[in-house]
């Protein structure tokens, strides 16, 4: 393409993304005319003979290589919607995804008593990445404090980016730690969404995720369970009295990681689905 209407642009893309066999090429397509041109949907209604210059639709060539290629709409933009906040993504964390929203609405009543009794909760979140449940929960509670723990350098510079993003930096702070490892203090709640795919099946999911998703966020280990045990183990000397532990968990793990957290007499209180159905959230209290 060299000059085209803002009209035409989006067919064209679209068109390409539907050859290429990805079933989302409309949205995404729609997405990426809009990042790449600097328009919206109401301005492609409005506006639809909107010249787009020729170097414009060069750009527009390259993304269109790029989700061809297989990497997520979301890493080409490097940005994502978040449970109300907005998230910078990099090669260090995972892209969030809306089922790990639910662990947010799980524990947002649970939190928001804490902060009634207390008048202020501490919040550890293990395995921060982007910072995603840190941050959105930070959004929601004024009087909530978080750390976010990652081993990856990288995805806490990312944390703190998104932090500052967020304008919640003063309540949130970053440790380098291999899980509790460096980890001090208590804590009201701590949550995590762990690596938790079985190695032998990370090569059979889907392309965006094998090839842009870090691994070592991924690898739950031979039976995907590993991480769950090493915060069931730990967890309790890093909770106030009447504290909390939350993880996301694969769709077919809840039986499984019940287990292991009632073993370190952590009882499950409370589950959230996520938007397919499948329990996606457990919650669970010290006995």
């Amino acid at each position: 393409m060299t000059t085209a209407r803002l009209a035409d642009a989006h067919k064209h893309a679209r068109d390409r993304l539907a050859r290429a066999g990805i079933d989302t090429a409309t949205l995404d397509a729609r997405l990426l005319v809009e990042w790449v041109t600097g328009t919206d949907q109401l301005e492609t209604i409005r506006n639809p003979g909107r010249q787009v210059d020729s170097e414009t639709n060069a750009r527009l060539e390259v993304v269109l290589n790029r989700r061809m290629n297989g990497e997520s709409v979301h890493r080409i933009i490097g940005k994502r919607a978040f449970f109300d906040i907005e998230l910078a993504l990099s090669r260090e964390t995972l892209e969030p995804r809306p089922d790990t929203e639910a662990i947010v609405e799980l524990v947002l009543p649970f939190l928001r008593r804490r902060i009634q009794e207390l008048g202020v909760a501490d919040l550890l979140d293990l395995g921060t990445g982007t910072g995603a449940i840190a941050l959105a929960l930070l959004n929601q509670l004024q009087q909530l404090r978080a750390v976010g723990v990652d081993i990856s350098t990288g995805a806490l510079d990312t944390a703190r980016e998104n932090a500052h993003l967020n304008r919640v930096s003063e309540r949130f702070a970053c440790l380098r730690s291999d899980w509790f490892s460096t980890v001090t203090g208590v804590y009201d709640l701590i949550v995590s969404n762990p690596p938790y795919i079985r190695t032998a099946d990370i090569e059979g999911l889907q392309r965006e995720v094998v090839l842009h998703d870090p691994v070592r966020a991924l690898d739950g280990g031979e039976d995907g369970l590993g991480p769950y045990r090493i915060i069931a183990a730990g967890a309790r000397q890093y909770l106030r009295e009447g504290g909390a532990v939350a993880v996301e968990i694969g769709f077919d793990q809840r039986a499984d990681v019940a287990a292991i957290f009632a073993a370190s007499d952590l009882v499950l209180e409370a589950t959230k689905t996520d938007i397919g159905g499948h329990e996606r959230a457990l919650l669970f209290t010290a006995a």
